[in-house]
């Protein structure tokens, strides 16, 4: 089967709003005839990332059309890649009908599970399965991650900036590549660090990573590391409780995913409330998730077969601008308009 790229605006707010209010008198969630289910990668539901925002989604589905969890949703959890395969046949069994797969990890096993399932409908998040019963979606991380690199360009006091990526893969090549193209746009000498971690679970790993980076040099840290980077966090918050609140010394992260300004949180040697994240890229998985199983509630053609990517345009992608300067917030807005409009193209470090 050809692969087919469709490009794919998300669900307006006002027709969710709509269609939250149309559901709300719903006489009852064992009526529905989608169960939905979401297979995690190792990084789990409380990776405060990729599958966190995921399983939200479901959740708010859930909630939204008062169905009962365990019932007509849950999530398997994954704590090893020998899980997968495991994880999405006890969903097949427990008589979920539309299962998402996140992360390209699970590829192999949707896969297979796909083929054995043919009535059951599958959703590959960040890969492509080309059967008839997966829906494949992608998104244009690349372009947030550009936007995340005009701000740590901008913010730099060092002109040394750090990335830390989970698992070498195409996916975290994207945001590696757009990363480093923002930086550049902003000032082609400022030095990029980068380290993978190859995992997407080793908080250990990912602080180890940092405490190297910051000695060196760097003062802002973007992270694709799921899990991983808690660690990076944990390290920038070690750093940042020893200096006053407005040292120069302080040191940045910039979150992925879903808004990670939370675990910025740290009071300062002179015991002020201060916060860490410079921003977070936004991938709006749990609004993919959600969107895809109200489609199915609503009598929609699953669209398996299909890959739909989604960039900033589509408000698939996006980034936090709350605790950025206004300098570097309007660089940022620029930027992003810039790439909606199509006079950026930003490069996916995978293009020939």
């Amino acid at each position: 089967m050809n692969k087919k790229l469709i490009g794919l605006g998300l669900v307006a707010a006002a027709a969710l709003t709509l269609g939250a209010c149309s559901r709300s008198n719903s006489s009852s969630s064992s009526d529905s005839s989608v169960k939905a289910a979401i297979v995690t990668d190792t990084g789990g539901v409380d990776d405060k990332s990729f599958n966190q925002s995921a399983w939200e989604g479901l959740q708010a589905w859930g909630k939204e059309n008062n169905f009962t969890k365990d019932s007509e949703y849950t999530y398997f959890q994954s704590d090893s890649e020998s899980d997968y395969a495991t994880n999405l046949d006890s969903a097949v069994s427990k008589g979920y009908n539309l299962i998402f797969g996140i992360g390209y990890a699970l590829h192999d096993a949707v896969e297979e599970s796909a083929k054995s399932n043919s009535d059951v409908n599958f959703v590959i998040v960040d890969d492509v399965v080309e059967q008839d019963n997966v829906e494949s979606v992608l998104f244009a991380d690349n372009e947030g991650a550009y936007l995340a690199g005009i701000a740590a360009a901008k913010q730099t006091k060092t002109k040394k900036v750090g990335f830390v990526g989970g698992v070498t893969s195409d996916t975290i090549t994207r945001f590696e590549a757009g990363f480093k193209a923002g930086v550049a746009s902003v000032d082609s000498s400022i030095e990029v660090q980068v380290q993978y971690a190859e995992s997407f679970s080793d908080s250990a790993k990912g602080k180890t990573i940092a405490a190297t980076m910051y000695s060196s040099g760097a003062d802002v840290i973007y992270h694709a590391a799921g899990g991983t980077g808690t660690g990076v966090f944990s390290q920038a918050k070690e750093i940042n409780e020893k200096l006053p609140a407005d040292s120069d010394k302080k040191v940045w992260v910039i979150g992925v995913d879903r808004d990670q300004s939370a675990e910025g949180d740290y009071t300062s040697s002179d015991n002020k409330d201060s916060n860490f994240v410079l921003t977070s890229t936004i991938k709006e998985v749990g609004t993919v998730v959600k969107d895809i199983a109200n489609g199915q509630l609503d009598g929609d053609d699953f669209a398996g077969g299909t890959t739909k990517t989604y960039g900033l345009k589509d408000k698939g992608v996006d980034i936090v601008t709350t605790n950025l300067s206004d300098d570097i917030k309007t660089a940022v807005e620029q930027a992003k308009q810039d790439i909606i409009d199509g006079k950026i193209t930003v490069d996916d470090g995978l293009s020939n």
